[in-house]
């Protein structure tokens, strides 16, 4: 491990700090270079944009150019480290979008003492970008940060601590539950968190089609139900009217575990008293809510899923943010709605169903994979993912009538 954490410092101090940096897009290399690039000709694109706003799209990078913006109050399992400690994940984030998507992104540390002031930083610098990602901020203020930007920003506005969580677990879990012979609809749900992750996990699974009266969150008091007088808005809308109150009254007779709380949670007693064919999703990180082996060694009949890569099934959002945000851009959508989040569920979820490219077996070497109960979503390194799901939530937003644009013809296949 100490190996480890020194190899990581190296990756981000060589061959200089950071891994981001800015690059020429035209020519630079003439006197008449210089003057279209700036005087006097930058004055033409100018004027053009002045009389017509839309036209910053045709001559700036505007149109592929996403902010990640965070405040640094919930970064990784990691927690309040300041704006500052965020940065190289901020950065890193950046590297996906470029490395998976081919879209620019630039980083951006907010200090702040109010959601409201954060809010205002954002939103009046937001028109410089296509897009917006908000990252690492801590839950409720989070809710309400990424409620008032779309409000008040005419670009996507995207919480991907969330919605990015949200969608590949609910790829992986409706994959899963196919699997094990099972239904999204008549599945009894645990959920072991009720932060900003696990509430936009559980909306996005009832609009996927489970039921809202089947899921059970629970918080570090236990079963969250109505009757309790400390819940803010967003745990009131999982109150489910039950006499459960504590994991083992609610995991008897699960048909699914979804876990973003903290490690070892999860006993395996209590996965025996889970229905037949189980689904698991431990998701906490780097230590799950309970290790694979122990479940396994517990019942054979489950599938189970982390948001680790050195076991099967990681619950990735890289499998999702970059190209939600690629297909969004395509066709300038306005907004990222439920219609381009579910077209992004069943556009990933498709992909594992299909046969796994030899590069992508070399990749993420593994001699085979085939859909089934140690491969229920794709791999990161999958080439098919930016194409067919950028597509899918392109032509979602175009179907919803939040796209500017029509469909590329990129697309058109």
């Amino acid at each position: 491990m100490t190996d480890f954490r020194q190899k990581a410092l190296d990756y981000h101090q060589f061959p200089k700090p950071g891994k981001i940096g800015i690059e020429l897009t035209t020519p630079a290399e003439t006197s008449h270079d210089l003057a279209l690039a700036y005087s006097p000709g930058v004055a033409e694109p100018v004027r053009e944009i002045a009389e017509n706003p839309e036209a910053v799209y045709q001559y700036t990078a505007k149109g592929n150019t996403v902010a990640v913006i965070t405040n640094g109050t919930a970064i990784l399992g990691l927690g309040n480290l300041g704006g500052m400690a965020a940065k190289p994940v901020m950065e890193g984030k950046s590297l996906l979008f470029k490395r998976f998507a081919n879209i620019d992104s630039i980083d951006l540390e907010v200090k702040h003492k109010t959601v409201e002031e954060f809010v205002t930083t954002v939103a009046n610098i937001a028109d410089s970008f296509g897009g917006i990602n908000l990252e690492d901020i801590k839950a409720p203020e989070c809710f309400e940060i990424e409620k008032a930007l779309i409000e008040r920003c005419k670009v996507p506005v995207f919480h991907d601590d969330q919605h990015g969580t949200a969608i590949v677990t609910a790829a992986g879990m409706i994959n899963a539950l196919e699997i094990q012979g099972k239904e999204l609809r008549h599945a009894n749900i645990v959920c072991m968190g009720a932060g900003a992750a696990a509430i936009a996990c559980m909306e996005l699974l009832i609009n996927c089609g489970a039921q809202r009266e089947r899921i059970y969150m629970l918080d570090t008091k236990g079963v969250i139900h109505p009757r309790r007088n400390d819940l803010n808005e967003y745990k009131k809308l999982f109150a489910n009217n039950t006499d459960k109150r504590t994991l083992d009254d609610v995991i008897d007779g699960a048909d699914v575990f979804v876990g973003v709380s903290g490690p070892n949670v999860l006993s395996a007693e209590q996965v025996k008293l889970m229905a037949k064919n189980p689904v698991i999703f431990a998701c906490s990180n780097p230590d799950p809510e309970i290790k694979p082996e122990i479940a396994l060694a517990a019942r054979d009949d489950v599938i189970i899923a982390t948001g680790r890569s050195d076991y099967p099934n990681q619950v990735n959002n890289v499998l999702c943010f970059p190209f939600i945000f690629r297909g969004a851009l395509d066709v300038r959508a306005r907004t990222i709605n439920d219609e381009m989040k579910v077209a992004c569920v069943h556009a990933i979820r498709e992909i594992a169903k299909e046969p796994v490219p030899d590069e992508v077996l070399s990749a993420s070497g593994d001699k085979q994979l085939s859909f089934g109960k140690d491969y229920i979503i794709p791999k990161p390194m999958d080439p098919r993912l930016c194409h067919r799901v950028a597509k899918a939530v392109a032509q979602a937003a175009v179907e919803s009538g939040v796209a500017a644009l029509s469909l590329p013809e990129k697309y058109e296949d």
